[in-house]
Order: structure tokens, then C-alpha cells, then sequence
């Protein structure tokens, strides 16, 4: 113990008779730590918000009935065409149907299953939205609320109205901000809208919402299941989609193949639905990592620069206790140690210098019309990159230590007495 006392004492007296070499190298590593947590606190909760985005608006699994194309042509099965060529050309879905099949009983085992966070069926159609002699083209989204609201926050994104009075209006709507301004109208007025089929219909407006995508917003409302049926002059059980929300998203690719077998329609999980936007975020995370990881290694070149004149300037030192017993694995021992104090203080430093930076990221304004709930930057406080950072600045600090430790370890005393 006494031993490893003396090494780290001769470790601190070298540190501190070059304080300014020993602050510099220490401020290296508080420079590449630091910028480390501010841009990764930054770049993480830049993804976040994106990933939030996407997850509170797009369910887990989504189950509806596809459009499909009968494959072999009536003429195959009514003539032998074994030795001739049958060339059907543009082909159409025959007796195609919008709605799933069996749907009440498709919800009702979703239901009962325990994978299952939550199901928010709806019916979705286009519309169009009379404004005058003009007819704007949109969409009307039947949803039972308080399930859809439950699993995609709608009521996050009211700027007016209340999500309740939805359930409760008849033949009520939540319209978007958008839309309502090219309708000019607001709440308490009414719309009118002729369906698909050319079905005449009158809503009222109880709220109006902004989610931040103007595909969205300029031309969708939101009713009942109930209002979008009657709109459409279906029954109860005509649903188009069946949203799911799991306990353990990293199970929906697996669970959307087994509901496709089960149920017989086509499933998708969140991450084919959206492959494009997942590809850019995990392109932003590597880049994130790379330069973070880059920073690093820079304040390593430097402790590394530093530790080698250290060990130029302190040769005779070395050829000293060397010649009263300090063994090479003591050598070792006592430049690493440098290096090890030099990476801790400056990674410390490091951490409470990135807390800044990230907390003054995240108290920078960042208003924006399309996106309401956000009043600043988003930044990520998450732990473990504070602990990656300490971790990586020891680790390349070692590392940084470890070659001139070797090279101060070989140093032959005699040949440094002679040289003198």
C-alpha cells in the first residue's frame, strides 16, 4: 500500500511542477468530453422528438384489408392454354372490400391479448369539404375517442376546443388548423360535406387540432366511428383500419406476421411503415457517435504529446529511481497514473461542462407554428452518456499513458549517468 502511495505522489509531483502542460492536457480532455455530451445530449434529443413524432401518431401494427389482385386470369380456367401463351394485361381487383372482415371479432381477441397495450379501430374516407361554390378535397377519420386518445394523445394537439365534446356532440368534428382556415371556420360552426358516395352531410365543429404536418392538417377531420358509418350508410362493424399500440415494441415485426396468418389481412409494423424516416435516424446516430467518438480520440493525441515530453524532460528523474529500486513495472505504474488523474479531472470537468452546454441548448427558444408543444430545443438528459463519457475519457487517457509508459520503462539509468 505504501508503495502505491509513493507512486501516486511521484505521479502528482510530476503533474504539478508542469501545472500549465498538466492543465492544458487536462483541458483537452474537458474540451472532447464536454462537446461530447452537448452535441450527443442535443443530436439524441433531436431523435427523440422525431421518434415521439412518429410513434404518437403512427400505431404499432396496423391491420387492414388490401387491395389484391386475382392472379390467374378467368380464360386459364375455362380453356386449356398448356401450349399456348396467356397474356393478361391490367388487371383489377375483383369484389374488393374496404372494410376488414370479421372486424368486432378481430378487436375483441386483440383485446384479450396480454401483448396488447391497446386497439382504436377506425373508418377513414374521402370527403369532400364545400366552401361556397368551391368543393376542397379531404378525409374524415372515424375513431372511437377516448381509445384513440388513450394510445395517440390527441388532446395534446388541440388548440381549440375539447376532445370530450367530440364523444359527446352529435355528428360533431375535429378539423385541422389548416382546414379550418380554408373553410373559415371555427368552433360552434358547422360544415358541410358531400361523401364519396354523394352523400350530403352537415358537421359541427368542436375543436380544431395541429399535429405539424400540413398533409395532415390541411385536410383531415376527425369524427366518431358512429358519424363516419352513418356518412357512409354502413353498419357498425364496417371498420377500415385496426391500430395497435404493444407493451414491447420491439416485438411488432413479429407479432404484425402472426396477426396477418391469424386474422387473414395484411398487418404492418411501424418500422416497414415508416423504413425511410427510421434509415435517417439511425444515420444521424452513427454520425453523432462518429464525431463524438472523434473528439475524443483528438484530446487523446494530446495527453499523449504531452506525457511523452514529460517523460523527455524527466529522464534523469527516472534514471534516479530506477537506480534506488524502482522496479519498470513502478515506471509504468507512476506515468500511468499521470495519465489516469489527468483523464479523471479532466473528464469531470468535461461532464459539468457538457451539463451546461446542454442545459443551455435546452433553454434557447425554438417556436414553431406547426409544432405548438415545443418551446425550446429538445435535449437529452439521459445518464449513460454521462457515464460513457467518464468511461471513454479514462480509457483513452490509458491509452494515451500506456506508450510512453513503455518507452519511460526501458530507460537504461546507466546510460543516462554516462550520458551526463
Amino acid at each position: 500500500m505504501m508503495r502505491y502511495k509513493l507512486i501516486f505522489l511521484i505521479a502528482r509531483t510530476h503533474l504539478m511542477s508542469r501545472i500549465k502542460q498538466s492543465l492544458i492536457a487536462a483541458l483537452g480532455v474537458t474540451f472532447g468530453i464536454g462537446v461530447y455530451i452537448g452535441m450527443i445530449g442535443f443530436m439524441t434529443g433531436l431523435n427523440k422528438l422525431m421518434d415521439d413524432l412518429m410513434l404518437n401518431n403512427t400505431p404499432h401494427i396496423r391491420l387492414y384489408n388490401d387491395l389484391k389482385v386475382e392472379r390467374s386470369a378467368i380464360g386459364a380456367r375455362v380453356a386449356d392454354f398448356e401450349k399456348s401463351v396467356l397474356v393478361v394485361h391490367h388487371q383489377r381487383p375483383k369484389d374488393a372490400k374496404r372494410n376488414i372482415r370479421n372486424s368486432l371479432e378481430i378487436i375483441s381477441e386483440l383485446r384479450k391479448d396480454p401483448r396488447v397495450l391497446g386497439v382504436a379501430p377506425r373508418l377513414s374516407t374521402q370527403v369532400f369539404y364545400d366552401f361556397g361554390s368551391v368543393q376542397l378535397n379531404g378525409s374524415i377519420l372515424g375513431i372511437e375517442v377516448y381509445e384513440e386518445n388513450k394510445l395517440f394523445n390527441l388532446s395534446d394537439n388541440l388548440l381549440e376546443g375539447e376532445l370530450s365534446s367530440l364523444a359527446t356532440e352529435n355528428n360533431g368534428a375535429v378539423i385541422g388548423v389548416g382546414l379550418a382556415k380554408k373553410l373559415s371556420v371555427g368552433v360552434g360552426d358547422r360544415i358541410n360535406l358531400t361523401s364519396s358516395t354523394g352523400v350530403q352531410f352537415q358537421l359541427k365543429v368542436v375543436g380544431i387540432f395541429q399535429i405539424g404536418i400540413s398533409a395532415i392538417d390541411d385536410v383531415q377531420g376527425y369524427s366518431t366511428l358512429k358519424t363516419a358509418q352513418k356518412l357512409l350508410g354502413k353498419n357498425k362493424d364496417y371498420i377500415s383500419d385496426i391500430n395497435i399500440k404493444l407493451h414491447d415494441i420491439t416485438k411488432a415485426k413479429e407479432l404484425a406476421a402472426e396477426y396477418a396468418r391469424r386474422f387473414e389481412v395484411t398487418a404492418v409494423d411501424y418500422k416497414t411503415a415508416n423504413a425511410q424516416m427510421e434509415l435517417g435516424m439511425n444515420v444521424r446516430n452513427i454520425m453523432t457517435y462518429v464525431v463524438g467518438v472523434a473528439l475524443l480520440i483528438v484530446a487523446g493525441f494530446g495527453i499523449y504529446n504531452i506525457l511523452n515530453m514529460f517523460i523527455f524532460e524527466k529522464m534523469d528523474d527516472i534514471a534516479i529511481l530506477k537506480a534506488t529500486g524502482f522496479s519498470t513495472s513502478d515506471i509504468h505504474r507512476i506515468f500511468i497514473s499521470e495519465a489516469l488523474i489527468t483523464g479523471l479531472v479532466g473528464g469531470v470537468l468535461g461532464l459539468l461542462v457538457g451539463f451546461l452546454i446542454s442545459y443551455g441548448i435546452d433553454n434557447i427558444p425554438f417556436e414553431q407554428d406547426f409544432m405548438p408543444t415545443l418551446k425550446t430545443f429538445p435535449v437529452n438528459y439521459d445518464p449513460k452518456y454521462y457515464i460513457i463519457g467518464i468511461v471513454f475519457a479514462l480509457a483513452t487517457t490509458f491509452l494515451a499513458g500506456y506508450l510512453p509508459a513503455r518507452k519511460a520503462g526501458k530507460i537504461d539509468p546507466v546510460e543516462i549517468i554516462r550520458g551526463k
